[in-house]
């Protein structure tokens, strides 16, 4: 028998013992992800399908058991009057609840725009060599690292007008006339709640792109100035393309955090139009004004919205959360 001969058995045996092979790393993973699997189910999937559920009936905080079904009427309910006028109600037609909306999107919209862009500055001076870079970068993860209720309550006494430190610094700098109420005014509410929560979560953003920034070679950069490229066009034409997964994935992150905002506004701003998002006021309905399948049907909605904005992102935005572009 010659060696070729005895050599093709074992040269097809390979494919096999791979296909195996990876078939036991399949099964092994799935049974790792198994108990996680579980455990959203019941603490997050569970309660889901429960508030969906609610939101098509008529059910109170007192009598969740005793709901009846009502259909859509929790989220649009339109009746004739016998003089002939129509009557809208629901979450739909309330003005309060687009009020809402609009604040949460104007919050996203903002909050993501300017951590993402002095994330990125963060982010680009802490990929340079420097004495101290290591101190520096921990440093950064403090407003980060803080809970946001103790930031929150931190930045309401400095940004209180009668004994804030921030209008005690106006006055006494000339840039301020008369103390201001940052959080209690309607023109400077978001104003505040914007600030404070691109102070907090900046260096998370500047985070996930520090590593996206520490993966691209250094090689590139040192064939760059070697053909004499502007530092600017740099940043444009390698580090930013070479970015971009990172970044991809790092807005996202932050968008769906910031579109469920509740808490920092819960505290700083409470019970004001000016800042009230779809959170706030779906909590209020579910346990303060004993309104519960319409805070239901709110928690559904934003839900969807939610669920909605993720998949035209990862769609249109080609995400791939494996490292790359797809």
């Amino acid at each position: 028998m010659t060696s070729e001969a005895i050599g093709a058995p074992t040269a097809a045996a390979q494919p096999r013992q791979k296909s195996e092979l990876m078939q036991q790393r399949v099964r092994a993973a799935r049974l790792f992800l198994l108990p996680m699997m579980i455990a959203l189910a019941v603490v997050a999937g569970w309660p889901l399908a429960r508030s969906i559920y609610f939101s098509f009936t008529d059910a109170t905080l007192n009598d969740l058991y005793g709901a009846e079904w009502i259909g859509f009427g929790n989220y649009l309910q339109i009746r004739v009057l016998e003089s002939g006028r129509t009557i809208y109600r629901g979450v739909l037609a309330d003005p309060a609840w687009w009020n809402a909306v609009w604040n949460t999107v104007r919050f996203a919209f903002w909050s993501v725009l300017w951590e993402t862009i002095l994330g990125m500055i963060v982010a680009l001076v802490l990929n340079a060599e420097f004495k101290g870079r290591g101190i520096v970068r921990a440093a950064i993860l403090i407003p980060w690292a803080i809970p946001t209720i103790v930031s929150a309550r931190m930045w309401s006494w400095m940004l209180n007008d009668q004994f804030g430190i921030l209008n005690d610094l106006g006055m006494r700098l000339g840039l301020l006339n008369a103390p201001v109420a940052w959080t209690a005014s309607p023109d400077t509410a978001m104003l505040a709640v914007l600030v404070v929560d691109i102070w907090k979560t900046t260096p998370f953003m500047a985070l996930l792109i520090l590593a996206g920034l520490q993966m691209i070679p250094k090689d590139i950069y040192e064939a760059a100035e070697i053909d004499g490229v502007h530092p600017v066009k740099q940043f444009f034409r390698i580090t930013l393309p070479l970015v971009r997964p990172a970044l991809m994935v790092a807005i996202i992150f932050r968008v769906l955090d910031a579109l469920r905002i509740f808490d920092l506004i819960y505290v700083l701003t409470p019970n004001s139009a000016a800042t009230k998002t779809m959170s706030v006021i779906s909590q209020e309905n579910l346990f303060q004004f004993n309104n519960f399948a319409e805070g239901s049907a709110q928690s559904t909605l934003l839900f969807l919205l939610i669920a909605i904005f993720t998949i035209l992102y990862i769609w249109l935005g080609k995400v791939n959360f494996d490292g790359g572009d797809r």
